[in-house]
């Protein structure tokens, strides 16, 4: 239940949470948690230009006049306002969010699309079979006076630091890091902040499937750890696809010192794990702040964090197994806040 003087709103309960939609027996909640929405807060990602471009992604389920990332029903807009006093900062190391070396066809592309951070020079393997897409990005390249190397495929791999580079590999600029009050800054004419919070995941690939799914739902921002979780590395650009030049970060020296922050920003924060008492469903989401959590793979939420939490909330499963991969959990959970928003 929502703590009393936080003007948070109820969770609505149904017999421990859990769903028996179907079944005689009760739901198991998963152990994954998670989920965000970009509608908010001020983005600091430049908008994107649909000139001449044709990227496959699918655009049927997206509302018209979409406020967070400057994007409407009839394409992409050209420009997206940064977030209130954006005083982003770009740091190199291990101690900063990372994103300097970019792999994959279509992570180099929305790279160079995005215009958020500069190119210092692209690499591309000279012997690729279906190359359309990195015809695309070498024309991209020369409207934007990015040097481009052309090397051997074995050349290329030798560069790479995943499996399968798609025949491209990026360097630039590491991505910008935002303060977490950027992140709960509420913008005139735009829909409330909508955050997600990962506590302790570890997976790369899990990482860059997380934030293709929050820039897809609309997520504002992404709060990530300092310690003990991954950062940006090229796997995890790579899966994103693209993601990462679109959703402002920060990155906090604690999570559970980060919730309280949050609270006192008036932004509503649901963990989400297998010990909560309410269903994800159950949860009265609407236009209010909110930053959804989701644990590490396998422990979960840490205890800290949890406690912190103002809401815990499990996602109700129906059948044999008793967890979800956390990126499929926090892609559920991204979405159902979308739901709700729209049905308001």
């Amino acid at each position: 239940m929502s703590p009393a003087g936080k003007g948070r709103p109820p969770a609505g309960r149904s017999a421990g949470g859990r769903s028996s939609a179907g079944r005689g027996t009760s739901a198991k909640p998963t152990s994954a948690q998670g989920t965000g929405s970009k509608a908010a807060s001020g983005r600091g990602a430049p908008g994107r230009s649909s000139a001449g471009r044709s990227s496959g992604k699918a655009t049927g389920g997206k509302p018209a006049g979409r406020g967070a990332g400057g994007r409407t029903g009839a394409g992409r807009s050209t420009s997206t306002a940064a977030p209130k006093g954006a005083g982003a900062v770009y740091r190199t190391g291990p101690k900063g969010l990372g994103g300097d070396q970019v792999e994959g066809r279509q992570a180099v592309r929305e790279l160079l699309l995005a215009g958020r951070r500069k190119v210092r020079e692209v690499f591309l393997a000279t012997e690729m079979e279906n190359a359309e897409v990195l015809g695309d990005i070498e024309e991209l390249c020369a409207d934007l006076r990015v040097l481009v190397r052309k090397v051997s495929k074995g050349k290329l791999h030798s560069m790479a630091k995943t499996e399968s580079p798609q025949g491209v590999v990026a360097f630039a600029a590491p991505l910008p890091e935002y303060e977490l009050e950027e992140l709960t800054a509420t913008v005139p004419g735009r829909p409330a902040p909508f955050l997600l919070a990962l506590d302790g995941v570890t997976d790369p690939g899990n990482l860059g499937a997380l934030l293709r799914s929050a820039e897809c739902a609309g997520v504002s921002g992404i709060v990530l750890p300092r310690h003990r979780a991954v950062h940006v590395s090229p796997t995890v650009t790579k899966a994103a696809a693209g993601a990462v030049e679109h959703l402002p970060m920060t990155l906090v020296g604690g999570l559970p010192t980060a919730i309280r922050d949050l609270q006192k920003a008036g932004v509503w924060v649901i963990g989400l794990d297998a010990g909560g008492d309410v269903s994800l469903f159950d949860l009265a989401l609407a236009h209010e702040p909110v930053c959804l959590v989701l644990g590490a793979e396998g422990k979960g939420l840490s205890r800290l964090v949890a406690e912190r939490c103002d809401t815990v909330a499990a996602i109700p499963l129906l059948g044999s197994l008793s967890s979800l991969n956390v990126s499929v959990a926090g892609a559920l959970a991204c979405f159902e806040v979308v739901r709700r928003r729209q049905m308001v």
